[in-house]
């Protein structure tokens, strides 16, 4: 009888080709804590519209990114992660009628303001100035655009003309706002000419009050924070979720 010994010794098959003894099967690196508190927090916030406990679980997640750093873990997903959970954690907030402490907020887990991310920086802008409180912002603002590493980012230029519609031209701030434009070279020609046009037509209408030639400027209403939209829409959010979850990082490899 023939022997099976030449049809056991072969080498098993697997999804990288044949599996030998002697190769070791590696795993991916370990999934992040926070990455499911986020996927967590996302799911209160949006479906269960548990804004409290959505706040909560950021707060966990941050927690747990400080205690339990994965050192094989690419950098940018831990930058994301964070981001992600200021995201989420400032509409709580907004939600939650307390969108003044936002600023705060996000401030305890970057510690300086030149290292909030640009998109939760452009969040706290318009949350702000939609809430007639420019001038909570003006310092955190000024701040990150005067530092020399965030000046290289594509998002400067966005960002600085933001903050002068935003937050300059509303507060008065014309000379400050004339200054940053004519001394960026983040505002391209045309951009920076329609900008200072707009600084130019401000500046008008402030003489024109101090003179007393126009009436009193009405009152504005309160901006809803229920209104504030999303600067990360929350698909977006949910799809680099599930981009992260089915990714070769939280998948086993095998070698050949």
């Amino acid at each position: 009888m023939k022997s099976d010994c030449s049809t056991s010794a072969a080498p098993f098959r697997g999804l990288g080709g044949p599996l030998r003894s002697s190769e070791p099967v590696r795993a991916a690196p370990a999934r992040s804590p926070a990455v499911d508190l986020l996927e967590e927090a996302a799911d209160l916030l949006v479906v269960h519209l548990d804004f409290r406990a959505a706040l909560e679980t950021c707060e966990r997640a941050w927690q747990s990114l400080a205690n339990h750093a994965l050192p094989e873990e690419p950098a940018g997903t831990s930058l994301e992660v964070k981001c992600s959970l200021c995201v989420v954690g400032i509409q709580a907030l907004a939600e939650m009628d307390r969108w003044q402490e936002v600023l705060s907020w996000v401030l305890q887990y970057y510690q300086v303001p030149e290292k909030l991310p640009p998109k939760v920086l452009e969040l706290c802008i318009l949350l702000y100035s939609k809430m007639q409180e420019p001038r909570a912002v003006l310092d955190v603002v000024g701040a990150w655009l005067q530092d020399p590493a965030n000046q290289d980012l594509p998002e400067y230029g966005a960002l600085a003309e933001f903050h002068v519609q935003r937050v300059l031209l509303p507060l008065g701030c014309l000379s400050e706002a004339e200054e940053l434009v004519v001394g960026s070279a983040a505002f391209g020609e045309e951009r920076r000419l329609d900008v200072l046009q707009a600084i130019h037509t401000a500046r008008q209408q402030q003489q024109q009050e101090h003179s007393g030639s126009e009436e009193a400027q009405k009152p504005n209403e309160e901006a809803s924070p229920s209104s504030l939209p999303f600067l990360y829409k929350l698909a977006e959010l949910f799809r680099w979720i599930r981009k992260a979850a089915s990714s070769r990082l939280y998948q086993l490899r095998i070698r050949d």
